[in-house]
């Protein structure tokens, strides 16, 4: 189980270059999640983070379906639009997008239950249904801390998806 950082890296990069030929995951390079960072960054970043979670929870004998962990990780923000755009149609995007992510997963894929848990209850506490399965809180948590880094790390670096300062002029 002692996996490397660049392995799960590696493992997590395969998966996501098998979805992108078997879907539409490139999409989301195109898009902005938090900050300047891509929605295909994100999903990266939460695969990485979750798998490392599992390893350390696996190091303590509590198990987990690695597959649909990373899948359902790679896959959580599959809502395939710039949220940032003031079509009506995004309007709370923060409630609505995980169902959204979920139709267009079951387009492009077959899901296993754990996904289809990982996808749609990923915004838990703010949508308030709650993960059923160890992989979906798994990566809950896992999406947390990455948005949270993300956001802060922009806001550091005095960048955000426009590339303005996001602290406004200082005259």
């Amino acid at each position: 189980m002692g996996r490397s950082k660049t392995g799960v890296v590696a493992e997590v990069h395969a998966v996501a270059s098998a979805l992108e030929e078997q879907g539409r995951l490139g999409l989301t390079r195109q898009f902005i999640q938090h900050g300047d960072v891509t929605v295909f960054a994100h999903v990266n970043a939460v695969a990485v983070t979750a798998a490392r979670m599992a390893d350390a929870l696996a190091h303590v004998g509590i198990g987990t379906d690695r597959s649909s962990l990373i899948r359902g990780a790679l896959l959580h923000d599959y809502f395939l639009y710039d949220w940032h755009d003031p079509d009506p149609s995004h309007r709370l995007h923060g409630f609505r997008h995980p169902f959204t992510a979920l139709r267009n997963a079951e387009a492009d894929f077959s899901l296993t239950a754990r996904e289809r848990n990982i996808i749609v209850r990923h915004m838990f506490p703010l949508v308030p249904i709650p993960p059923t399965c160890r992989e979906a809180w798994i990566v809950c948590l896992a999406d947390k801390y990455c948005a949270l880094r993300e956001t802060v790390e922009g806001r550091l670096r005095g960048r955000t998806r426009t590339g303005s300062d996001p602290r406004g002029s200082r005259a």
